[in-house]
């Protein structure tokens, strides 16, 4: 019984004097190493670590810093996560263009289609001004009768003159609206074809091994 109780107490102690007080060490600014059985004043901007008396690492104090300082490691950190962010974006985005483009025959196909239906568009807008001029013609023969003056000419023509010139005039900007697309499109294409080079030839050898 008194062995039992000897050993409790020794355990006691031994549990006491690992929980006892802490050996506070640092490196300071000239590169000395200081201990103190409190926080260290001199290491106030740096980490400080917290010993047990057994020298094992009890925990680590992180620097106190000013309200400045402070909000400058908070923008840093955030400005940190915002290019993180950032990166990964980018890598989904690549992850997507690769999956919908996952050879250089794909995207040509694609660009193609793209194209041939604008052009598809500029020709049926080309086709109505050509119905345009044909009408054009018809009037200007008309105005004929009235020394191609159209203020001379009755209401009626007058009206057939502006309705046609304001119709060519919308169908010509809607073709250079759709040629400034054509442009805009290949400009996309070429722009995502710089980005995939790469991706491509990361997959190249996997592509190969099939």
């Amino acid at each position: 019984m008194g062995f039992l109780l000897l050993a409790a107490a020794g355990a006691a102690h031994a549990q006491q004097s690992a929980a006892g007080p802490g050996i506070y060490t640092c490196t300071d600014s000239r590169g000395r190493t200081i201990t103190a059985d409190r926080p260290i004043a001199d290491c106030a901007d740096r980490e400080q670590r917290e010993l047990s008396p057994s020298g094992s690492v009890r925990r680590r104090l992180e620097p106190t810093y000013t309200a400045r300082e402070q909000a400058e490691r908070e923008d840093r950190e955030r400005q940190a996560q915002l290019q993180a962010a950032r990166v990964l974006e980018e890598r989904r985005r690549e992850r997507a263009l690769l999956i919908r483009y996952p050879n250089p025959a794909a995207h040509d196909r694609e660009r193609a289609e793209a194209l041939v239906q604008i052009d598809a568009v500029i020709t049926a807008a080309r086709k109505r001004l050509s119905e345009l001029a044909e009408e054009r013609r018809k009037i200007d023969d008309e105005l004929e009768f009235y020394a191609k003056d159209v203020a001379k000419a009755p209401d009626s023509l007058r009206r057939k003159f502006d309705d046609n010139s304001k119709s060519m005039a919308v169908q010509n900007r809607f073709i250079a609206d759709q040629d400034d697309e054509k442009k805009r499109v290949n400009a996309r294409f070429d722009e995502e074809r710089v980005r995939l080079r790469p991706l491509w030839a990361g997959t190249a050898p996997a592509t190969s091994s099939r």
